[in-house]
């Protein structure tokens, strides 16, 4: 008797957690907003370097280093980081 009443019991909060797992599990609209942050803090950065790079170099067109490169290098591993400490908390 007693171990089907501790059976009983290990059964019922089972299905309790089930149930309370269930209630919170994300939605199909905040799993795409997730996704989208995290599109967002990778790619606005690249897209930031980019611009301020092409901006430079038309700034100082007499110059062969070309800036539009380096920055969007330094975009992508800025836009990592970003997505990386989102991810971290």
């Amino acid at each position: 008797m007693k171990s089907e009443n501790e059976l009983k019991k290990q059964v019922e909060r089972q299905a309790r957690r089930i149930k309370k797992a269930e209630k919170e599990r994300p939605t199909l609209i905040a799993q795409t907003v997730y996704a989208g942050m995290l599109g967002l803090l990778f790619v606005l950065p690249v897209i930031g370097g980019a611009y301020l790079g092409s901006w430079i170099d038309n700034q100082f067109s007499g110059y062969s280093v070309r800036w539009t490169t380096s920055l969007i290098i330094l975009g992508i591993i800025v836009g990592g980081m970003n997505v990386y400490l989102y991810l971290k908390e």
